[in-house]
């Protein structure tokens, strides 16, 4: 991985977090149990700023969607030795609280096979109407998990089912060892 690439991306991205009305950041390795912590922290901090319950299940899912994409998806990762899978994965998740709208904020880095798979989703979940990802979603669950997912296949579409707006996503321009920073923004 080039580290200075990455080094600069880590920074965009910590300079665009520091410029938002932020009640929860995290940079750092996620893993389950870590992921399980800042739940907690989440949850506390999302009542502490007065969110209704309908907003909170929503953002809890969200964030906890978001995180779980984190662990599945990022390149960056540290791996124990005797496993096959990485145990822990690196990347940032923010939530900030503007003009009474709540915006769910995540990046890490993904190789361009796996940039490619989530721009595909993503651009067919921009394209559905609110009731077309609702129906989507019930189908899914109905659905055997695709071979090729690390889930249900349905991460993106509670995020989309739950925001108010569309998501937004971005890719950058791969550093030299073909990785792209994905950075994903929900509306809630």
């Amino acid at each position: 991985m080039d580290v200075n690439g990455m080094q600069q991306q880590w920074d965009d991205f910590h300079r665009y977090v520091e410029r938002r009305d932020v009640i929860f950041y995290y940079m750092g390795y996620f893993s389950q149990t870590i992921i399980a912590a800042m739940a907690d922290a989440v949850k506390l901090r999302v009542e502490h700023v007065g969110a209704v319950a309908l907003t909170r299940r929503k953002l809890f899912s969200s964030f906890i969607e978001m995180a779980q994409n984190i662990v599945h998806y990022s390149a960056d990762s540290y791996e124990k030795e005797g496993h096959a899978e990485p145990s822990i994965r690196h990347g940032a998740v923010f939530i900030s609280l503007t003009d009474e709208r709540y915006y769910l904020h995540c990046a890490n880095p993904v190789n361009a096979d796996v940039a490619e798979k989530l721009r595909e989703k993503l651009e067919h979940l921009r394209s559905l109407t609110i009731d077309e990802i609702k129906r989507e979603y019930k189908e899914m669950l109905r659905a055997e998990t695709p071979a090729d997912s690390k889930g249900a296949g349905l991460g993106f579409l509670t995020m989309a089912r739950d925001a108010s707006a569309p998501l937004e996503f971005e890719f950058s321009s791969p550093t030299v060892d073909g990785t792209s920073m994905f950075y994903l923004r929900a509306t809630i």
